[in-house]
């Protein structure tokens, strides 16, 4: 078996170094426990957090997605955020960092509202030019409330309002030449470049904060249904996110609201629904109440799915960070993952990545994103190192340190003279490759001074089909329902 898959798995050997296309195990599927599946509002699909500076005053950039592969354009209803969900994220600090304890957290809160009920025309009435014009009947608005556990004061800090979906006909200036017909527009390197509908709806919230809630193209990219069709990959690999939109928040938050750069954040969000669900004879909408019942959470991508046993995945949906050192630290100091990697794809087998991995740990455990806010700001994707009005970030790199892509700390030594990486598992950008990030850390050494590195690995999916923004809220346009494709 393992001769058979090293056969379709790219293998190249360099300066004495394994540097083995691996079976993508680690996979984003989005799809991370059983019972969060059944809750597409809910489900959480990836977080993020980078350093940047704007104008002189720099933010920690925080965004989370919910609604995974949810498909473009679809009819007469369509995906919305869940009035019924609590939204958070969460930012630790100081001495919470390693206890995986909030120390502030974003609570983002929606309300749906209709122009018209007697209509089967749920979403739009017409062509939208303005958000929530004549046309947008259905309209999302929503408030962020800022909760600082140290001093249990809760503060709102402004409201904002829901772009329409892309549609098509109905949503043209979210597409090419401001017409439906067309592919969504490409990401852009400056904010008067963005879409009518993405402008209109960034909201500029109390002491500085910026947020954005509303539909985007899926930015994570990955070969998933090879990784579980018997790892058979390919080359190329195929995205599996490919084609498919998803619900993002964005919050930017002034670091001077946060005490500071000369320090490390941990982010992480979490998704909850009231305890109670009554439903009423006669009565069409359930009544809910009680206290709130985390359903989902996320931190560093590819954890639960990737190396938490399923018996214990439901568990961490609903378990604090707090806890991972007791309940899920075995998992990443032990990771099945690798022993799988010996058995079936490496050769010759790498024994000493099987156990006593702190340095696996010291990523997972507690699973929140480590950023350290001393850095400049972190660079960027847009739509490749090539591309005439939207290029990354000179120096960008998807695979973060392991392609030389690094910042300088000015509170820890880092690997040397306070170097760190540029990017995941230093926070995480729009672009970050995680997939070929986690594998190659994983059958590498970093235990060692200096780092054994072998790699890079992966799955042969390097770049997401379309062009990040590299401005607020960064994310990629939602893709056209009336044109998008999937492969």
């Amino acid at each position: 078996m393992k001769k058979r898959v090293r056969r379709i798995l790219p293998a190249l050997a360099a300066a004495g170094l394994i540097v083995a296309g691996t079976p993508d195990a680690y996979a984003s599927s989005h799809m991370d426990a059983p019972l969060i599946v059944l809750d597409d509002a809910a489900n959480t699909t990836d977080v993020y957090a980078f350093v940047r500076e704007q104008n002189g005053r720099k933010s920690l950039v925080t965004a989370l997605g919910v609604y995974p592969f949810e498909e473009p354009g679809i009819g007469p209803n369509k995906f919305n955020f869940d009035d019924n969900v609590l939204y958070a994220i969460h930012v630790a600090l100081g001495k919470d960092v390693a206890a995986g304890r909030p120390t502030i957290s974003y609570e983002f809160r929606f309300t749906t509202r209709y122009k018209n009920r007697r209509t089967i025309l749920q979403s739009y009435l017409g062509v939208v030019n303005d958000v929530n014009d004549a046309a947008q009947n259905l309209t999302q608005f929503y408030s962020v409330t800022k909760v600082d556990h140290r001093a249990g004061k809760r503060t709102g800090l402004g409201t904002g309002i829901v772009p329409p979906n892309n549609q098509g006909i109905a949503t043209p200036f979210y597409n090419q030449a401001d017409d439906g017909e067309q592919p969504a527009k490409e990401g852009v390197a400056t904010a008067d470049q963005l879409d009518r509908y993405t402008q209109q709806s960034i909201a500029s919230l109390d002491d500085g904060y910026l947020a954005f809630a509303g539909q985007r193209d899926d930015g994570f990219y990955g070969d998933i249904q090879a990784v579980f069709d018997l790892l058979q990959l390919r080359n190329p690999g195929q995205d599996a996110q490919r084609g498919f939109n998803l619900h993002l928040m964005a919050l930017a938050i002034p670091i001077d609201e946060l005490g500071g750069d000369r320090q490390m954040a941990g982010v992480y969000a979490t998704t909850s629904r009231e305890r109670v669900t009554i439903l009423f004879d006669g009565q069409l909408k359930p009544e809910v109440g009680g206290d709130w019942v985390q359903v989902a959470r996320q931190g560093n991508p590819l954890f639960n799915e990737g190396l938490v046993a399923i018996e214990d995945k439901d568990l961490y949906s609903r378990t604090s960070p707090a806890f991972d050192n007791v309940l899920f630290r075995k998992y990443a100091e032990k990771p099945e993952l690798a022993k799988l990697l010996n058995l079936i794809v490496l050769e010759p087998d790498i024994p000493v990545i099987e156990t006593g991995r702190t340095d696996i740990a010291g990523i997972f455990i507690p699973d929140v994103i480590k950023v350290d806010l001393s850095t400049k700001s972190a660079r960027l994707a847009g739509g490749g190192p090539g591309h005439p009005t939207n290029p990354d970030d000179p120096g960008f790199s998807r695979l973060g340190i392991f392609g030389g892509d690094v910042l300088v700390s000015e509170i820890q030594a880092g690997f040397g003279g306070g170097v760190i990486p540029g990017g995941w598992p230093n926070g995480r950008r729009f672009g970050d490759d995680v997939v070929d990030i986690a594998v190659t850390a994983l059958i590498s050494d970093l235990r060692t001074s200096p780092p054994v590195i072998r790699g890079p690995a992966g799955d042969n999916v390097n770049g997401n089909d379309v062009a990040f923004n590299k401005v607020f809220p960064y994310e990629s346009t939602p893709q056209n329902g009336r044109r998008h494709v999937h492969h």
